[in-house]
């Protein structure tokens, strides 16, 4: 037989916003960290779907007989694929799941098991449900699924006081912040039909580096880096939002700080890799005289996850001050009660 819905199947999207919206019908749910995945099921085949349509069921064959046993038959659910640390979310453990050995996905299976967090169902049954509002779906999803340790039902909830605590407290155990959707809605493949909220800290670094534009004059990005206990400087991610001009001018301005030792004795900024696709990496040293100030949303590790957002350079700030403890996580972390949460019946 043929699945409900045939693979490749776009997902429903979200958009950013800066708040957590209110009103009558909006349902929030925690967003999580970690790969969006739709679950195929029909009968004893299971085909795990990407974001971007590729299938991943090779690379977590731990979960092939949970979900068999938690999804009803012939059936399509959204979620995501996560990681569980000891205390938080691990985003690091779910990328090194994606490796071209079958030894080694079979061994990293075993040591870092993946879970599956459901929060919505497109097709049970064989029937497509994605024209139905999306409080009918998540009905028939808390009816049909059965949880259990490797397979999660999201928790939700309508009250926007409550989501703005899961904002705050969920943040230390690696969640990306909330998700909000009207109750109302048809899943709408490829769109951005929901909202998302999610976190923003800010961190001084120092400029450790930069590399030139690819195309033009001036500098593409700056890379900065934070000190260790022992006063050594890492490489921590990069910022390239500048404009033409703004580019050409902190050429001028880096160029007389160029040499040094930079990152010399810590971390470095990465060379080619598979995830490059030919792009040149590299990269010119400075004297790290210089701090900035930047806005970022997520960390992998003690990195930043994405470019960071330059706001403003602080002249005030000693460079050897902008240390790791700026990353801290802002609370404790909160994993296990989370997970309690999400194995508990829905509303």
């Amino acid at each position: 037989m043929a699945f409900a819905i045939e693979p490749p199947i776009d997902p429903m999207l979200a958009r950013a916003v800066q708040e957590i919206p209110e009103g009558e019908g909006i349902l929030y749910e925690p967003k999580w960290d970690g790969f969006r995945t739709l679950v195929l099921r029909d009968g004893d085949r299971i085909h795990l779907q990407s974001r971007n349509g590729q299938p991943l069921e090779r690379y977590f064959p731990e979960l092939q007989a949970p979900l068999a046993a938690a999804l009803p038959d012939r059936s399509v659910v959204d979620g995501e694929l996560v990681v569980a640390g000891r205390q938080a979310l691990d985003f690091d453990a779910l990328l090194l799941r994606i490796h071209p050995a079958a030894s080694r996905i079979e061994k990293l299976s075993r040591e870092t098991p993946a879970s599956y967090v459901a929060f919505d169902l497109l097709a049970a049954e064989g029937r497509d449900l994605r024209r139905r509002p999306f409080r009918e779906r998540r009905r028939l999803l808390e009816r049909s699924l059965h949880t259990g340790p490797q397979v999660l039902l999201t928790p939700q909830t309508g009250d926007p006081a409550l989501a703005a605590r899961w904002f705050e407290r969920f943040e230390g155990a690696g969640l990306d912040g909330v998700i909000a959707k009207r109750a109302d809605l048809p899943y709408v493949p490829g769109e951005r039909v929901m909202w998302k909220i999610k976190h923003e800290r800010t961190a001084e670094c120092v400029v450790g580096g930069y590399r030139r534009a690819a195309r033009g004059d001036g500098v593409g990005s700056l890379l900065l880096g934070l000190y260790d206990d022992e006063g050594v400087l890492h490489y921590v991610g990069h910022t390239s939002s500048f404009g033409a001009k703004e580019r050409r001018e902190l050429l001028h301005e880096l160029e007389p700080l160029r040499g040094g030792p930079s990152f010399g004795e810590g971390r470095t900024p990465g060379g080619p890799s598979r995830w490059s696709r030919g792009r040149s990496l590299d990269w010119i040293p400075v004297r790290p005289e210089r701090v900035c100030e930047v806005r970022f949303d997520h960390l992998q590790g003690d990195r930043f996850r994405h470019a960071a957002r330059f706001l403003r350079w602080r002249p005030d700030r000693d460079p050897a001050s902008c240390t790791f403890d700026q990353l801290a996580p802002p609370r404790p972390f909160r994993l296990a009660e989370l997970e309690r949460e999400a194995q508990a019946p829905g509303p």
